[in-house]
């Protein structure tokens, strides 16, 4: 019982140090002339929130003995810690203040209301991977690749923001701050390769094991896993042909990143149906 309090009070704190980053980013951003440490400001909490996260999924994890990945509850909130330590190595290297607001406000949504929902908590697996570093490895690079997807759907949402802005002449405030929609079509393009990459090699990880042993496949969970990189894989393809580029590209990234968020609960639900259970109270 103390163990799981500890570790969802560390996922709090990692939750609310986000939301203080991005209410602190927020406020700053809309003065006339916001302070000139403002990126450092910001970066600090969010780098404190992901500590935070980072050690909450730890004891999780030692908990279970293996990758805190056993419910709908860690599962976003893995999600939530991917896309900022994507955060930390691309939108700091391309010093967009902007971006790290966005996936402030992006990783505190999904840590809080992970936090608010208590039946996405209520059961966890036990031994979920059955001792296999490979499936283990596997479910870890698909869940860390959707954290990718989330901060594309971020930059995306940026690139529509800025495009409404230059289309109605509407150049000051939050928006004198967006990258130029030239900068931000090529993060989106880059940010789906990667994202597409992890979630492919993650593919062929689990395949590598599955021909092995093909009662182990959990056909749905397969099923919406392929879709959701098939479909991915498709956009990325057509952003390279240019067939798919600015706005449309933008737009198909973030409702592609929503069916696939709304595609977890279905895929946990039919994984907990093939291993046991454990009730944590």
């Amino acid at each position: 019982m103390s163990t799981l309090l500890t570790d969802r009070a560390l996922l709090w704190l990692g939750a609310l140090l986000y939301l203080a980053g991005f209410l602190t980013g927020l406020v700053e951003l809309l003065r006339r002339q916001p302070r000139a440490g403002l990126r450092t400001i910001l970066n600090t909490l969010l780098i404190g929130g992901w500590g935070f996260q980072m050690a909450g999924l730890y004891v999780r994890g030692m908990a279970v003995g293996g990758c805190p990945l056993g419910n709908t509850f860690e599962i976003v909130q893995f999600v939530a810690w991917s896309a900022m330590l994507v955060y930390f190595f691309v939108g700091t290297t391309l010093h967009v203040t902007l971006l790290g607001l966005f996936t402030a406000g992006y990783a505190a949504t999904l840590a809080l209301v992970s936090l608010l929902v208590p039946q996405w908590d209520l059961t966890r697996g036990l031994k979920l991977f059955g001792n296999n570093p490979w499936i283990e490895l596997h479910a870890a690079l698909a869940v860390f690749s959707y954290g990718v997807f989330g901060l594309l759907a971020m930059t995306s949402l940026m690139h529509l923001l800025q495009s409404w802005s230059l289309k109605h002449k509407r150049l000051n405030g939050l928006f004198w701050f967006l990258p130029s929609v030239v900068q931000l079509d090529q993060i989106n393009y880059r940010t789906l390769v990667l994202g597409v990459a992890l979630l492919s090699i993650s593919l062929g990880v689990g395949a590598s094991w599955w021909v092995r042993d093909t009662a182990s496949v959990d056909v749905p969970k397969l099923a919406v896993t392929i879709g959701v990189w098939g479909a991915y894989l498709l956009v990325g393809l057509l952003r390279w042909r240019a067939r798919l580029v600015a706005v449309r590209f933008a737009w198909v990234c973030l409702v592609l990143f929503l069916i696939a968020l709304l595609s977890l609960g279905p895929v946990n639900s039919s994984r907990h149906h093939q291993i046991p259970l454990l009730h944590q109270r």
